[in-house]
């Protein structure tokens, strides 16, 4: 099992909530991003650098995961792509992206999409806030003791 991290928007609080998990659980954690992204000296961390584009560090994610592995993505056409694959699949707020909610999830974020572009809502999400820093912890902590488990 790895943990995969779409890397260029994960907020610093939960880079250094899966610095922590890696470390604790030795588990492998990559973070890709299209730019340089400082880890710690950890033999469980590393970071990827890959070409700039569009979807090009979402599509090295798909490529690169296996089944029972995690990605820590706000992509929710990166966590459909990747909970197809039978990877496991978590936002920086907390939230599981599974088979039984992800095809609503696409569906919300396409109407959502749509108001934007037509100006009829205007803004994205509010700010990360230690809520959510903690949702994210627990989440992360009780799917990596599943995993572990076998479950």
């Amino acid at each position: 099992m790895k943990i995969w991290v779409d890397a260029d928007a994960a907020p610093k609080p939960v880079k250094e909530i899966l610095f922590r998990a890696a470390n604790r659980t030795k588990t492998e954690t990559i973070l890709v991003a299209n730019q340089h992204l400082a880890t710690p000296p950890s033999p469980h961390i590393r970071s990827i650098q890959v070409g700039s584009g569009f979807d090009v560090a979402d599509n090295f994610i798909v490529q690169s995961c296996e089944a029972n592995d995690i990605v820590v993505t706000a992509d929710i056409p990166l966590a459909a792509e990747v909970v197809e694959k039978g990877v496991h699949a978590i936002n920086p707020r907390g939230e599981l992206y599974t088979p039984a909610n992800i095809k609503q999830r696409l569906a919300m974020r396409d109407m959502m999409e749509e108001l934007r572009s037509t100006g009829q809502v205007s803004g994205g999400p509010k700010s990360y806030s230690h809520t959510d820093r903690q949702a994210f912890a627990n989440s992360l902590d009780r799917l990596l003791a599943k995993l572990s488990r076998g479950s």
